[in-house]
């Protein structure tokens, strides 16, 4: 184990564990979010990965990283789970192998069966697989926490969310809870086209992850009901999405920049559910339409999402690897909060200061009646020095409730199937997707490929 000495005080005695530090798009943002949290001073951060060369290039740019910020923080490195467990209160996981490999097999596969997948990354017969890899990956972190930190919480950033998380509660008895960025973000989005700061925001929302939705949404300033000016926004005669306002985003998605532009602005699905339904997702097309059987009918064209995350993550990476090596002096210490709700959860708990965040996810105990008990559901929630104390939120309503229903129903199938290895139910999870092919012949030729291409990540 490689350490650095931290300059100060307030989070001493604290040990926070981060596995899979050594994906630079995670690692280096976690870094500098407990960087910059006063709360956790003098805290021991361990960046834990199963690849060497990659953990000691995130190390050495978490190691810049916290030099620019005064070396708050102790910062360590190490491969060996047992040194990187022990004793840490907190243990934060994100943790894939192939990312991109296999997202693509998940989405192209089935497609060419006849799948209307806009995404199969959480949502779709492809993210059965997905699911599949990912339980039977973290479960076997959850096996080391309970050897070595049982008492530990652990913040769950594997995708996808509600499955997972699921499995964690289902399976083992770590402490737990899942956390996404997507309604933080889907605030940022729309405070830029209301032009309000987004700090003035109050908002709330439920659903489940990657499928939230706004239930308030005002102007703390002045008390201003902002959901009404949404939804009137959407009325607006541009996202009737013409043939020509396809072909310029059709023209734009062929560069990474254009198609950054056009995953976060081109949204007809979105239009559609606001319109129709009078409901505001927190996300964008990419994550709204893996549940949504019709997301694909709500415009001529829809871009293929992995075509953008892919090289924008390894130029991410690419630019990471590179701050970490270079003589070039970087003005790292300007750097603010990342917007990542994660931190703030340590920093609560820690100093039992009562923090409100955005969104958790967690069992569905009583917090939405509408929705089958026990369904990892997201939900705001105020944390303090007792734990999480997720929202009660009033009921989904329909449609929106007979949608997440379909899709505890799955979570369900598919977290028995990778507990139990029974390739049957599966199956049955993939076939009852609604977003699979009509008929059972196709849905048997994709599960047979997808399984023949990843049986060694697959728990059958």
């Amino acid at each position: 184990m490689t350490t650095t000495q931290a300059n100060g005080s307030g989070g001493d005695g604290l040990k926070i564990t981060m596995v899979g530090a050594g994906g630079m798009s995670f690692g280096p943002t976690m870094v500098n979010d407990v960087v910059h949290t006063a709360g956790l001073r003098g805290a021991r951060l361990v960046l834990h990965d199963v690849n060497a060369e990659r953990l000691d290039r995130a190390y050495r740019f978490a190691a810049k990283l916290n030099a620019a910020g005064g070396a708050p923080i102790v910062l360590d490195r190490t491969i060996d789970p047992t040194a990187a467990l022990e004793g840490a209160d907190f243990v934060l996981a994100s943790a894939e192998f192939d990312r991109f490999e296999h997202w693509r097999q998940d989405y192209e596969v089935p497609n060419r069966h006849g799948a209307r997948q806009i995404t199969g990354e959480n949502g779709g017969p492809g993210a059965v697989f997905h699911s599949l890899r990912s339980i039977t990956n973290t479960l076997g972190i959850c096996a080391d926490i309970e050897r070595h930190c049982p008492d530990a919480l652990l913040i769950n950033l594997t995708n996808p969310m509600s499955r997972v998380t699921l499995a964690i509660n289902r399976a083992t008895n770590v402490r737990n809870v899942g956390m996404c960025h997507e309604m933080p973000m889907g605030v940022r989005r729309l405070a830029r086209r209301l032009r309000v700061n987004p700090d003035d925001i109050e908002a709330r929302a439920s659903g489940i992850n990657h499928f939230t939705f706004f239930t308030e949404l005002r102007n703390r300033r002045t008390g201003e009901d902002l959901l009404g000016k949404v939804r009137a926004w959407y009325e607006r005669s541009f996202f009737d999405y013409s043939p020509r306002t396809q072909r310029v985003a059709r023209f734009l998605d062929r560069t990474m920049a254009g198609a950054g532009l056009v995953e976060f602005n081109y949204m007809p699905l979105v239009a559609h559910v606001v319109r129709d339904y009078g409901l505001v997702p927190c996300s964008v097309d990419s994550h709204i339409g893996e549940y949504l059987p019709f997301a694909l009918d709500t415009s001529d064209w829809m871009p293929t999402p992995i075509d953008f995350h892919q090289p924008f993550a390894e130029v991410a990476e690419r630019a990471a690897a590179w701050a970490a090596d270079t003589r070039v002096p970087l003005p790292l210490q300007v750097a603010g909060m990342s917007g990542e709700e994660v931190i703030a959860i340590i920093d609560a708990m820690w100093n039992d200061d009562s923090t409100r965040l955005m969104a958790v996810n967690v069992p569905n105990d009583g917090l939405l009646s509408d929705v089958a008990e026990g369904t990892i559901v997201e939900v705001g929630a105020i944390v303090d020095g007792d734990g999480i104390h997720p929202d009660v939120m009033a009921p989904l309503g329909e449609p929106l409730a007979g949608w997440v229903n379909t899709q505890a129903a799955l979570q369900e199938m598919v977290v028995d199937a990778a507990l139990t290895g029974d390739a049957d139910l599966a199956f049955q999870a993939l076939r009852e997707d609604p977003c699979s092919p009509p008929d059972e012949a196709s849905c048997r030729a994709m599960f047979a490929e997808l399984h023949q291409l990843q049986a060694d990540k697959l728990p059958f």
